[in-house]
């Protein structure tokens, strides 16, 4: 299991990759418009699902909001 922070909130979670981790967060990979930066680095799309999360990592995950 991860201590990991995303987007700011502390969390918990046993996942080992982006990819596995945009999944537990009920986010689509496949979703357009959704970037993601580990400890401050911008991860591209088709590394995502050999990315390998770290306990520790700060995420933010960016995906567009309803209403603009």
């Amino acid at each position: 299991m991860s201590k990991i922070r995303i987007n700011g909130e502390k969390k918990s979670l046993s996942v080992a990759t982006v990819d596995d981790l945009l999944r537990a967060e009920a986010i689509d990979p496949a979703a357009r418009f959704v970037a993601v930066a580990v400890n401050g680095v911008v991860i591209p799309r088709g590394h995502w699902n050999r990315h390998q999360v770290q306990d520790g990592d700060d995420i933010e995950i960016v995906r567009p909001a309803p209403g603009g």
